[in-house]
């Protein structure tokens, strides 16, 4: 669930109750991998980007500089952890888990973000060790 680079997408409306736009007027992030023996694999992502948030239905937008840095570790069984520093996102949440912890269904942090996803896609813990930047759906609502 790291910061997604490249080229534009939508997210659905089932998030914030209007399609959001993603895009990246700057993106000059460096993502190194290491792979281990037993196929584990360490994604390190730092660098300058800039995310734009777009309500497709008003045509709103906000632009949030989310720079990072953080780590991906995926496990051989499908399941992996992420830690991110600094500001990061976007960090979509289904309504029981926003629910569970406190947190907007789509949001950008700031601060230690560290969340583990079970191999069947279930997240498995959470924890913020800082706050929310923006709650992107009461944003661009």
């Amino acid at each position: 669930m790291a910061a997604p680079s490249g080229p534009p997408f939508t997210l659905p409306a089932s998030l914030c109750g209007f399609k959001l736009r993603v895009a990246f007027p700057v993106n000059k992030e460096f993502t190194k991998v290491l792979k281990t023996a037993d196929g584990s694999m360490t994604f390190l992502f730092t660098g300058a980007v800039t995310v734009s948030y777009t309500n497709l239905q008003t045509g709103k937008t906000i632009s949030v500089p989310e720079n990072g840095p953080g780590k991906f570790f995926g496990h051989p069984d499908g399941s992996f952890t992420e830690v991110q520093t600094g500001r990061n996102g976007p960090f979509p949440l289904a309504p029981a888990d926003a629910k569970r912890f406190g947190l907007p269904g789509l949001s950008v942090t700031v601060g230690r973000l560290a969340f583990s996803i079970e191999a069947n896609g279930a997240l498995a813990s959470l924890s913020l060790h800082g706050h929310v930047a923006v709650d992107l759906c009461a944003a661009l609502g």
